[in-house]
């Protein structure tokens, strides 16, 4: 439960002081011997926690989701597989799993999307960490329109698309090979433009070093990098650019 709803429940009389004095006291995280969730990072950040399930042990992986979920009604886990899927549905039976992103999560009903995030990428391989940027920000709250297989070795299908890539207020490009493509979108948009190098690509691509490289030394202004295949990155960054957006509106 967050500050505002203790507040609001104090003004209409459904919790007494007492009550909302008791929920401030408690420490700002969960103990949990093993792990220690952070409970009030939405409040300092405006982001809950998210799980990072890979190389998590079961029975842990499965009481950090459980404890997460209740704390909040939702909870976002990435790099999940199949089999951590498994353990987590036992502890949560709504959670979900999508085996393109690794994304395993459990979301409120009717939840309110807004502004305007656009995420290409330059071929379909590269479409898991797109996966990851886009489902994470939805997660977050954003509206998100995919544009995928639109790489710079076939640019007339970027270009049929600009007009709607020209309208967010952030465009996250994932790309691997050579990374080009967060430069040709830095060239034909002004809003911020973040790249996400994939490891995707023959030897020479060094596992998304070359892409990285390409797009941390872009000519292009307004282009900014994360790491390699760092779809949930990107994805948390176009929130807050998205959010800031539309707040000036």
């Amino acid at each position: 439960m967050d500050v505002r709803k203790i507040l609001e429940q104090v003004r209409d009389g459904q919790i007494s002081v007492d009550e909302a004095q008791r929920f401030f006291r408690k420490q700002p995280f969960e103990e949990l011997g093993y792990a220690k969730l952070d409970s009030h990072r939405e409040i300092r950040s405006g982001f809950p926690e998210v799980i990072y399930c890979s190389g998590k042990e079961d029975s842990y992986l499965a009481s950090i989701y459980k404890k997460m979920y209740e704390m909040s009604g939702e909870a976002f886990g990435t790099r999940a597989d199949a089999h951590q899927y498994e353990v987590v549905k036992k502890e949560v039976p709504d959670v979900v799993y999508d085996a393109v992103s690794r994304i395993l999560k459990v979301e409120k009903a009717g939840k309110m999307r807004t502004g305007n995030i656009v995420v290409c990428t330059a071929g379909t391989a590269d479409i898991p960490v797109a996966e990851e940027a886009a489902q994470t920000a939805e997660y977050f709250g954003s509206r998100v329109e995919r544009i995928y297989d639109v790489g710079v070795s076939g640019l007339h299908r970027l270009l049929a698309r600009l007009d709607r890539i020209q309208e967010a207020n952030c465009v996250v490009a994932v790309a691997g090979m050579e990374g080009a493509l967060a430069s040709v979108l830095g060239g034909l948009v002004h809003n911020p433009v973040i790249a996400v190098p994939t490891s995707v690509g023959y030897g020479a691509s060094l596992g998304g070093l070359s892409a990285l490289l390409t797009m941390i030394n872009s000519c292009a202004n307004g282009v900014a990098t994360v790491n390699i295949d760092n779809g949930y990155g990107a994805g948390y960054l176009a929130t807050q650019i998205n959010r800031l957006a539309q707040r000036s509106r």
